[in-house]
């Protein structure tokens, strides 16, 4: 799963990695741990993009730890970004999961179905798009 490796996934804690408890820290979401794990093992470079501040931010990312999951950043695009004004507070990611998506959280089973074959996805969405500009410049 080359197609991975240093592919940036911004993940939200409350409700996607655990159980939505906030502040305090939820049960684990089923599979959570280990899919994330994976994406590490593959090369993926995990952001941590939470509401989470503070104490509460410590606790999360110290969870994670102990879990086994160090996050290439955390609430930031790479690990030395200083925060100011001049940048966006939205995280340049490739891949967003949260459980505020469109259609509710998917499972972390089913992210993982859709990322292992995410390669392939990409080279047929490529495709699709290939054929649409060329039926419209047809015309």
């Amino acid at each position: 799963m080359e197609h991975l490796h240093n592919l940036k996934i911004a993940v939200d804690f409350d409700g996607t990695i655990v159980e939505h408890e906030y502040p305090a820290i939820g049960k684990d979401k089923l599979f959570a741990f280990e899919t994330l794990k994976e994406l590490q093992k593959h090369g993926a470079l995990l952001i941590l993009w939470t509401f989470r501040a503070g104490a509460e931010l410590d606790e999360a990312v110290e969870y994670c730890r102990v879990k086994g999951i160090e996050f290439y950043a955390i609430n930031r695009n790479y690990p030395e970004e200083v925060y100011d004004s001049s940048i966006s507070r939205k995280i340049n990611a490739d891949i967003y999961i949260d459980d505020k998506n469109v259609g509710g959280f998917p499972g972390w089973s089913k992210i993982w179905q859709h990322l292992s074959l995410y390669d392939e996805w990409q080279k047929e969405t490529e495709k699709k798009l290939r054929r649409r500009r060329f039926f419209f410049r047809s015309f």
